[in-house]
């Protein structure tokens, strides 16, 4: 899938109007048809503004694998949180896990 179809599947998947995106990224809402279309690249600037909007890495909305799934917004908390622990924390988090399997 190229980038324009990218866009709009993540865009409507996370339930955003062109609208609301807009708002939150800061790019107009005529940019973000164009760029849905196809009618446009965007810039790397733009595009990761975007990306930010949704909660995922650049990367993850540039990925050719279409086997990428997009975390919910708990995933994303549950994520942010395991990331500040320190490592000794954050091993005894992972294998706590592991037993609730």
């Amino acid at each position: 899938m190229d980038i324009a179809g990218r866009l709009k599947k993540t865009r409507t998947s996370k339930g955003y109007s062109v609208y609301k995106l807009s708002q939150l990224s800061g790019v107009s809402e005529t940019h973000i048809r164009d760029l849905e279309r196809g009618d446009r690249n965007p810039s790397l600037d733009t595009i990761d503004r975007i990306a930010k909007v949704f909660g995922i890495s650049l990367s993850e909305l540039l990925s050719e694998d279409e086997t990428v799934s997009y975390l919910t917004p708990e995933e994303k908390e549950l994520l942010d949180c395991y990331r500040m622990l320190p490592e000794s924390s954050s091993n005894a988090l992972l294998e706590f896990l592991k037993t609730l399997k």
